[in-house]
């Protein structure tokens, strides 16, 4: 019997919809393929993710998609820009709840989400620029320890970019051009990090 077509969405931001890079290159285009190709039926059948997005945009825009679509699995990678327009903890947390909430509502098997914690962008030339004068590495720790804790708390699995991000500060062929989201090299570093928790996830070993 046919494996079932595992429909993928990928919910997020710059991040997801791989700002920087050619379309091609976003780490969901690179990892749907690189599943298909170790025999993992699955298609991308959505990345409504958009540059600049929010937890609230994501609920607003993004949500739909995915209540419409109906998919099978679904990755999560949201807060950097909450972070950057001072969006506080408590507000964060709240807004990812409502979100996990209503992604593992509308999955068949709830454990297929997989949370992907946010980069350390203050490593980048432009970086700083973002910062408000507040500790970027500081602030995208803690949103990062909320994100770990809801996937602990709800059995999901979840992928940890930020400390693998920090190469960005000292080689700069992983940053773009525009000197703050990632080159196609570092998406492609980043999809050798999901790929395997993903696998393990979907596919047989």
């Amino acid at each position: 019997m046919a494996q079932a077509v595992i429909r993928y969405i990928a919910l997020g931001d710059s991040y997801t919809i791989g700002t920087g890079a050619k379309e091609e290159q976003a780490w969901p285009v690179l990892l749907t393929k690189h599943l298909k190709e170790n025999k993992v039926n699955i298609e991308l059948a959505a990345n409504p993710a958009r540059n600049g997005f929010t937890t609230l945009d994501l609920i607003d825009n993004e949500l739909p998609v995915l209540d419409k679509l109906k998919p099978t699995f679904v990755t999560l990678l949201i807060g950097v820009n909450d972070w950057v327009r001072g969006t506080d903890a408590v507000a964060f947390q709240k807004n990812l709840i409502f979100i996990l909430d209503h992604i593992q509502k509308a999955l068949p098997d709830k454990s297929r989400l997989v949370l992907i914690t946010i980069p350390d962008f203050g490593v980048t030339p432009t970086g700083a620029n973002y910062s408000s004068g507040r500790d970027i590495s500081k602030g995208i720790s803690e949103f990062n320890t909320i994100i770990k804790a809801e996937a602990v708390k709800r059995s999901l699995k979840t992928v940890d970019l930020f400390e693998t991000s920090k190469a960005m500060k000292t080689n700069s062929d992983l940053v773009a051009e525009d000197g703050l989201h990632p080159s196609a090299k570092e998406y492609a570093i980043w999809e050798t990090l999901i790929y395997p928790v993903v696998h393990d996830l979907l596919g047989s070993k």
